[in-house]
């Protein structure tokens, strides 16, 4: 979208994605029992055995537990309250809270015995057993809540079976760290209190992807949770002072720490995240990069003996403070800077500290409300693990109007020998911005034309109008509703549930694919977007949901990608607008005008929708941030990957020449002019060959079976 003025990075970050925010203050403002907008939505289901909240870092879901919990213990007859936590150190999010003094009924406090995140020891087996035993003693004992880590929690089940914690609450969490993969034992855990029936579980996450794209629940266990949903859209735009929020990556060659002052405005609060030492951009000596980087801020001039802070002076004259946290050689040292970072008094100190160095560190759970600038060397392999480090820098504070994502990525060379593994950590970094966009952009409400206008929709001055290209707009929660002719609707509930509220989570499946990204963004000219579209996002909605029937699959499959293209259109709409001087857009309605402007001058059909490459707008962005030569070798090093129709492809492509030809009485022909409809023709002959090939091998197989 349109560049910002006033953020000095702009000149060498290419913004891939920017949201401009309306600054309603929602987010902030409580309700009598002092509640927060996406607190008042989960306490309202709050009677719920199992509920799943998603919800942004900084959103309150720490505080929403609390309401959950205190209302379960004293009005729901459950006898204890377990809260689960990644990490020791989030532990603190569940400290003793005055509620009681803003509105509510009760105080949220734990003993401090009971509250294990701050007993000493790692989490590790040798440790656990005496935290396990305190979790034993806690489940004898009458008092209601513990905090404990997901390692304390998972031994202790191991150790005490499911049956010891029944008619209690139990709430995970960051629960992205669960699986529903067989190896990963909290999600086996969870799935056996599930199917025991005997607890009530609050799940809750700030990123409902996981890296490795693994299901974090299985469907017929999350069918059975009830989901609060509060969207990055809402949570940002309800902010009091942020106005706008960069997503970006920048393309360097050579080492990084040359290039990084580029990118690293000291006036700007940033937390740098250097690479970890096993990775390609690395330079195998994490504390000569640091130096590097505090050398590109200035002169170093000591440490600050109160903190550990490291003193810099600036090119500007300015005295810098920055917090070293990868140095781990001297642990006092290390626990000095740790200590003055979250020293309470100091939270609402904007000039505490000005740069935090750190590997590892300082990602989920993290709280610097200052931070304007998120900079990440080399990609990182968890696209929940991006969206996390974006969250550092999404926090509301006075005065700050901007904050950005940068992402340094090191860019293919001819000279480099690993081209394929730079070309990979691209195609990684563009998949997590155009994620990021999705989940920053508002949810659409997609009905057939001429469904009806929707309650709570504005549709503009002229209002709904039947046969018209109507757009309406939810302001209280920033839906968008819009009309698409042949758009195929769900009949099942579940299918509904996943139109309406996890068309990110199939997205996200669609862009982690590595065929889908290649072929969408280096190999345009072989590629018809159909076979993006069609083939590949029904493949994944298939393999996602195999229990929704075949009607089912197709509705999600539509909506996804009239999600993931329409805004993307809109994005290209804008870009043009801007290019052409007319980019007036202003506040949060810029999305919204780019939508207008791609639907205006079209009727919304969905084999329009179909015939779209889901990647025009990320292509754009790329050709401005690369130069020629790299994105030339790129898409030659992809060409060269041509692959021969695979046997579920010519499947999936056979069945489309079957609608094909009950729409036009006839099959597809191989030598149309139309592309697509070649396609399937070669899908059906590629089948065809197939089938031969099966036949003649059963064939040859016969006699020694007879």
């Amino acid at each position: 979208m349109s560049e910002q003025a006033g953020n000095p990075t702009n000149a060498y970050t290419i913004p891939s994605v920017s949201i401009a925010t309306t600054r309603t203050g929602a987010s902030s403002k409580a309700n009598e029992f002092g509640m927060r907008t996406m607190q008042e939505r989960a306490y309202a289901k709050r009677g719920e055995q199992y509920l799943l909240i998603k919800s942004p870092p900084a959103s309150g879901k720490s505080r929403a537990l609390m309401f959950i919990a205190l209302d379960k213990l004293n009005n729901q007859d459950l006898q204890q309250a377990i809260i689960v936590v990644p990490e020791r150190s989030i532990g603190s999010s569940f400290a003793d809270e005055p509620l009681s003094q803003h509105g509510f009924y009760w105080d949220w406090q734990v003993a401090p015995q009971w509250n294990l995140c701050n007993a000493p020891g790692m989490d590790e087996p040798r440790v656990a057993k005496s935290k396990v035993e305190a979790v034993r003693k806690f489940l004898e004992s009458a008092d209601k809540v513990l905090v404990c880590t997901h390692a304390t929690f998972r031994f202790a089940v191991e150790e005490l079976g499911v049956q010891a914690f029944d008619n209690r609450l139990i709430a995970i969490d960051e629960f992205h760290h669960v699986s529903s993969n067989p190896d990963n034992k909290l999600g086996s855990q969870l799935g056996a209190f599930i199917a025991r029936d005997k607890v009530h579980l609050v799940a809750m996450t700030g990123s409902y992807f996981r890296g490795d794209s693994e299901a974090v629940l299985e469907p017929v266990d999350e069918a059975k949770f009830e989901t609060v949903t509060y969207t990055y859209y809402e949570q940002l735009n309800g902010y009091h002072w942020l106005k706008c929020l960069n997503i970006g990556y920048f393309f360097y060659t050579g080492p990084y720490v040359d290039a990084i002052a580029k990118v690293l405005d000291p006036a700007l609060k940033t937390i740098v995240h250097i690479p970890n030492v096993n990775a390609r951009e690395s330079l195998k000596d994490k504390q000569g990069e640091v130096d590097r980087i505090m050398h590109a801020l200035g002169e170093w001039k000591g440490v600050d003996s109160a903190t550990g802070f490291h003193l810099v002076q600036g090119h500007d004259g300015r005295t810098l403070k920055v917090a070293d946290l990868v140095d781990d050689s001297d642990p006092a040292k290390r626990s000095k800077v740790l200590a003055a970072l979250k020293d309470p008094a100091q939270k609402d100190n904007r000039d505490h500290v000005d740069v935090i160095i750190a590997l590892g560190m300082a990602k989920e759970g993290f709280d610097w409300i200052w931070c304007e600038h998120a900079l990440t060397v080399g990609y990182r392999s968890s696209l929940t693990e991006i969206v996390q480090i974006i969250g550092r820098a999404t926090r509301d504070a006075k005065g700050k109007e901007q904050a950005r994502f940068t992402n340094l990525i090191a860019e293919p060379t001819a000279e480099q020998s690993a081209v394929a593994e730079a070309v990979n950590d691209m195609l990684k970094a563009i998949s997590a911005s155009l994620l990021m966009e999705q989940v920053l952009a508002p949810r659409y409400e997609f009905t057939p034309k001429d469904a009806g206008k929707k309650d709570g929709f504005d549709y503009g001055e002229d209002g709904y109008k039947e046969g018209g290209h109507n757009i309406g707009v939810n302001k209280e929660t920033g839906q968008i509703h819009i009309e698409i002719n042949g758009l195929a609707t769900p009949k099942s509930a579940e299918a509904t549930r996943i139109c309406k509220e996890d068309l990110n989570e199939v997205v996200t499946n669609f862009l982690q694919d590595k065929t889908v990204l290649e072929r969408g963004l280096f190999d345009k000219e072989n590629t018809l977007p159909e076979e993006l579209t069609q083939l590949r996002m029904g493949k994944i909605v298939r393999e996602r949901y195999p229990e929704l029937s075949e009607a089912d699959q197709e509705a999600i499959r539509q909506h996804a990608i009239a999600a993931m293209n329409i805004t993307q259109q809109a994005k290209l709409a804008l870009a043009q607008a801007d290019a052409n001087g007319s980019g007036a857009a202003q506040g949060n309605t810029a999305l919204l005008d780019g939508v207008r402007k791609f639907v205006n001058v079209r009727d919304l059909d969905i084999d329009l929708i179909d015939r779209i490459n889901p990647f025009d707008a990320a292509y754009a962005v790329l050709a401005k941030a690369m130069d020629e030569k790299s994105l030339r070798q790129v898409q030659a090093s992809i060409a060269a990957k041509k692959v021969s129709i695979p046997e579920d492809e010519a499947r999936e492509l056979a069945k489309r020449a079957l609608l094909f030809k009950q729409e036009r009485g006839r099959l597809p022909d191989i030598n149309s002019a139309d592309l697509w409809e070649k396609r399937m023709a070669e899908g059906v002959a590629a089948l065809a060959r197939y089938r031969a090939q099966a036949k003649a091998a059963q064939a040859q197989g016969e006699p020694t079976n007879g």
